[in-house]
This record gives structure tokens, sequence and C-alpha cells, in this order.
């Protein structure tokens, strides 16, 4: 089965609230048994153009993944980062060749 992940790009306009999104987010993430590979961190960006924080979630499935995001714990913890950053987020089904 192939995995899921959430792959979001962020530029947070007030970290101090943006913590209580993290914390609001542990929760659904651990019920759905998500892992992160990349949370923010040093990037270079070799083409186009992205948001200042990366973050890669690993699922163990892309239905995983969907439901984690659309689980109602998850869409509350949403709603605190929506009004201090804004995101560009997609949710994709792994390889499974």
């Amino acid at each position: 089965m192939a995995k899921g992940y959430w792959i979001g790009h962020v530029d947070v306009d007030d970290i101090e609230t943006y913590q209580k999104y993290i914390a609001a987010n542990a929760a659904p993430l651990g019920e759905y048994g998500a892992r992160f590979l990349v949370r923010g961190g040093d990037q270079q960006v070799c083409e186009g153009t992205v948001r200042k924080r990366t973050v890669v979630i690993e699922f163990d499935s892309y239905e995983r993944a969907l439901d984690c995001y659309q689980s109602l714990a998850y869409q509350k913890a949403k709603g605190i980062r929506d009004m201090v950053a804004t995101a560009d987020m997609v949710i994709v089904k792994g390889y499974d060749g």
C-alpha cells in the first residue's frame, strides 16, 4: 500500500500563535500515525519560489493522510494556523512502484 504525504510550504506571521497550532495539531497527527520527515529547517530554493517553511509529513497510507486532514480535530487546529500563516499544502499518494 502506498504511503501518503502532506507537503506544506508556510509563511508564518506570528510565531507565538503558530506554536499554539503546533500544539493543537499534535493530537490528530498522533491519532493518524503521522511522522514528520521535514519540519522547517534550512532549505535551498533551486527553481521557482516557495514559502519560508517546508513541512513533509508521512502517513501509512494516502487514505490516512486524507482522513487526518479532514478530521474535526485537525480542522480546528488549522483554524489557528489560518489566522497567523499563509500556506500552500498538497496531499500526495506515494510511489508504490
